[in-house]
């Protein structure tokens, strides 16, 4: 008996031993990790370079620095994406779990995604460089910043809407678990919400790529500042009209978003099956697959470690922190008196806030500006609401039955997911020059030829909210309507349109926003010596913004934001309101 457990225990410890050791398979994920981590770092170590503003950084055009300048922009749009998904995970869920915080962080998020880019930048890049003076590091949190600008806002709404439509059998289970709410949002709320906030991602990088060229090209107040990157060379290209430097441009892109589809979003894709419910579950139609999943699979080392550091990820989530108190009901009654007394003060608060802010805006634009010119403006800013409201339609008509169809068939999802993100990513700039020689061949109107610049970037919010709702469509309900012949019209009527409404709510504000957000770049289309300017606010901002002059570019920036408010207040909210509460709540 005694020989019998010595062998046991020797062979357990050999078992043990071995799976320390590593095979052939660690030696390749460790290379694989060990190049990630020295590209990071050597790029890391290019963005701190010394730097003085006025300096000029020059950008070269030959095809043998794209690599360089391809590993400089994919460093800034990861960083910005990190920032993105803290930002996401902070307020989304605030605004989720709290009605005081919602009524706040919600018209602030859609204030915000109105808000062109190249506001942001006359604000911020002056803070920046001083923050960093002397440094590239200044410009490059700038450009950074930019980019997280035209990711963050997509991401929380999506996780918001998510967060908001967990099942109600799910809440209750975490109730009777007495999950803390730390526990609730690693356990429930981001596993609950993590198909969607891929997809949502997904559009959000691809929303850095359309606007890398303005937040690499950065030209506030007659001062340009040029970054190595893939959006300066296009900048540079089309300054110089440099056709073939944009077809580089164009397959440099190409070849990055297809290396970071594999490496990062694929991988990502095949991992958040495991958090699908049953009732979402692919069936037959078979589950995304990743080689890079199937290599460290194949690990023996990597996979120790990882176990170790997924135990190390539960001590972390099991933390005892925000526990849920019981109290008496006498304390209770107290509190909800204080809540409503803390409700109270935290509205009147917020609302002296706003008229603050109203009137010191309202008496610096009217103290350096004519009545006229703000008539003129508010005008303007009607003409781009116009071409919004036009665009939204049409993308939604044409959109919204291909991301179902794509949503409903796994197998084509992960055909059309690369393809998507290329097409997503492609930058209006880079059509400019069939666009102005387009024009200006036929001799046609720049109000309605580059109108459609407007949607490229933003109609892809649309297509992957819709591709998410529909993914998660519970398949015995597809099964009961398929055995019922429920087909056409009804079909649509009962079960697919009520089923992603919801997503595709969340996913058309935020591609109103974005067409707002793009006016800047495609109401302006330059190309050479050619410059075709439609009218617009977008083009009133990227004139002024050009020029530096802060009261036009706050007017401008401030009649955006009070058109996009008033949109969502009463368009995009009571239809999201009506959404929740007739097809999430039942």
């Amino acid at each position: 008996m005694g020989q019998n457990m010595s062998f046991l225990r020797a062979t357990f410890m050999t078992a043990y031993r071995a799976r320390m050791y590593p095979n052939s398979w660690d030696m390749l994920a460790l290379l694989f990790v060990l190049a990630v981590i020295t590209f990071f770092a050597w790029t890391a170590k290019q963005m701190a370079i010394p730097y003085q503003l006025g300096q000029v950084i020059p950008i070269s055009l030959s095809p043998s620095v794209l690599p360089f300048y391809a590993a400089r922009t994919v460093v800034r749009m990861l960083i910005a994406l990190c920032v993105s998904l803290l930002f996401t995970f902070t307020f989304a869920t605030w605004a989720a779990k709290s009605r005081r915080a919602e009524r706040i962080i919600i018209p602030v998020i859609d204030v915000l995604q109105s808000v062109p880019i190249l506001g942001f930048l006359s604000v911020t890049v002056a803070g920046f460089i001083g923050l960093f003076p002397g440094s590239l590091l200044g410009p490059e949190c700038a450009a950074i910043f930019v980019i997280f600008t035209s990711q963050a806002w997509n991401m929380a709404l999506g996780f918001y809407q998510t967060v908001r439509s967990v099942p109600s059998e799910v809440q209750e289970a975490a109730r009777m678990f007495h999950l803390s709410a730390w526990q609730r949002f690693w356990r429930i709320d981001v596993p609950f919400s993590m198909p969607g906030l891929l997809w949502n991602t997904m559009a959000s990088m691809s929303a850095g790529w359309f606007f890398v060229v303005a937040s690499e090209a950065i030209t506030v107040s007659n001062q340009q500042i040029l970054l190595p990157g893939i959006g300066s060379y296009i900048a540079v290209a089309i300054q110089a009209a440099n056709l073939r430097a944009i077809s580089y441009a164009v397959l440099a892109m190409l070849i990055v978003i297809l290396i970071y589809d594999q490496l990062l979003f694929r991988p990502l894709v095949a991992w958040s099956e495991r958090f699908k419910s049953e009732r979402e579950s692919t069936g037959s139609d078979g589950v995304a697959e990743s080689w890079i999943i199937d290599l460290f699979r194949r690990t023996r080392m990597v996979r120790n470690i990882g176990s170790k550091l997924a135990r190390l990820f539960d001590m972390f989530v099991n933390v005892r922190i925000f526990r849920n108190q019981g109290m008496a009901p006498t304390m209770l009654s107290r509190g909800v008196h204080n809540e409503r007394l803390i409700a109270l003060l935290y509205n009147v608060f917020a609302f002296i806030v706003g008229v603050g802010v109203l009137i010191f805006l309202g008496n610096y634009i009217v103290d350096n500006i004519s009545l006229p010119e703000i008539k003129h403006v508010f005008f303007l800013s009607l003409i781009t609401a116009f071409r919004v409201i036009v665009l939204i339609i049409l993308c939604s008509l044409f959109w919204v039955p291909i991301g179902v169809w794509i949503g409903l068939r796994p197998r084509a999802a992960q055909f059309i997911q690369p393809i998507a993100q290329i097409l997503a990513a492609f930058p209006a700039n880079l059509l400019y020059p069939f666009i102005v020689v387009f024009i200006v061949t036929y001799r046609l109107s720049p109000n309605i030829w580059l109108t459609p610049l407007m949607i490229l970037g933003s109609q892809w919010y649309i297509v992957f909210n819709v591709i998410a709702g529909a993914s998660v469509i519970p398949k015995d309900l597809l099964q009961v309507v398929d055995n019922l012949g429920v087909v056409g019209w009804q079909r649509w009527w009962r079960l697919l349109l009520p089923s992603i409404f919801p997503f595709y709510v969340t996913g058309a504000i935020t591609a109103a926003g974005g067409a707002w957000n793009a006016s800047i770049v495609a109401e302006v289309a330059s190309w050479g010596n050619e410059t075709l300017v439609a009218t617009g606010l977008g083009a009133y901002i990227t004139e002024y913004t050009a020029k530096g002059s802060f009261p036009r570019i706050a007017l401008g920036i401030g009649m955006m934001c009070l058109v996009v408010l008033m949109f969502n207040r009463l368009v995009w909210r009571p239809l999201y309101a009506y959404a929740v509460n007739r097809f999430l709540l039942e």
